[in-house]
């Protein structure tokens, strides 16, 4: 077996998976905490509104991450919105099935930034906007948990 490069070991060790949380879809983008910067990564899609928690495991074998960072929505004064108690959930599930340590952050309005930021600045169409801003999102989640670190 070829000895891994302690270089990229490090790398690969220091790597974190960031999931925006919706019933339908989950965005998932990857980030390394020694570079602190975030990629989107996919969108996973939602079995009756269960997450694919196959591809999940997937990604989480393939990536080798530290932990998970999941973003939590809530109301401007604090309170819970209608999906909230879903998104802790999803962390709960997280944390119980992979025994990672799940990081939770307000996502405040990740989505709809990202949505901005595909619709106007790179003018993406309607249908393939569905298709990525689950994972920009993700990706805005993940960069804001890392720039705190």
């Amino acid at each position: 077996m070829p000895k891994q490069d302690p270089i990229l070991a490090k790398l690969s060790s220091e790597s974190y998976l960031g999931f925006d949380f919706g019933s339908k879809k989950i965005g998932v983008a990857v980030g390394q905490l020694i570079t602190k910067t975030a990629s989107p990564l996919e969108t996973i899609r939602s079995l009756n509104q269960v997450p694919n928690w196959e591809k999940i495991a997937q990604l989480i074998e393939q990536w080798q991450p530290q932990g998970l960072v999941v973003g939590v929505s809530r109301q401007a004064d604090g309170r819970d919105n209608p999906i909230t108690p879903r998104m802790l959930k999803f962390c709960r599930q997280l944390n119980g099935r992979f025994n990672l340590p799940v990081f939770q952050i307000d996502e405040a309005l990740s989505t709809f930034e990202a949505k901005q930021m595909l619709y106007e600045d790179v003018q993406v169409n309607a249908s393939k906007l569905w298709e990525v801003q689950d994972q920009l999102a993700a990706q805005l989640i993940l960069q804001s948990w890392l720039n705190q670190q």
